[in-house]
């Protein structure tokens, strides 16, 4: 099975005045899961939010430090919640024959739950991957947990037979 993993938003300014330990617990449980996927040669891709950028804020729509990035990982930005709408996301992952995908990263409430309905609506099997998501809503976390399909990391190495 060909697995792609969206790593969400995970940028500084979508992450600003959340708490610390949350983004370095997600960031733990992300960069796990990227690089089991990619020891099995999976799709890591790194959605980024480009909605007001300009010259002379681009640093703070970076991917954050704290979360690894490889070569072989694709970027695909954005303008919108759904990082499906009006991007190339879709054909990238169809090229490669990616069935399920796991998404992580912010905000729960916004992004990752518009991109997980929209990844149901154009025929992928999308899972939540469980303290790998953040808000600054606790209960949109809770919500998301309970409303849509959630992995757990230790279930990763199973999906790609490691």
């Amino acid at each position: 099975m060909k697995i792609g993993f969206l790593i969400i938003d995970m940028q500084t300014v979508h992450l600003e005045g959340m708490d610390k330990k949350a983004i370095d617990r997600a960031c733990e449980y992300i960069n796990y899961v990227s690089d089991k996927l990619r020891s099995k040669g999976q799709m890591v891709v790194h959605i980024q939010d480009i909605e007001g950028i300009s010259e002379s804020n681009k640093d703070v729509y970076q991917t954050i430090a704290s979360i690894d990035r490889e070569e072989t990982d694709v970027v695909v930005t954005k303008e919108f919640s759904n990082a499906f709408w009006n991007t190339e996301l879709e054909q990238v992952l169809k090229d490669q024959g990616i069935e399920l995908l796991i998404l992580a990263g912010t905000a729960a409430e916004h992004c990752v739950l518009f991109t997980y309905n929209g990844a149901v609506e154009r025929g992928f099997r999308p899972v939540i991957l469980q303290n790998g998501i953040l808000s600054s809503n606790s209960d949109a976390v809770t919500s998301l947990y309970r409303d849509r399909n959630v992995v757990s990391y230790p279930v990763v190495p199973y999906l790609i037979h490691e």
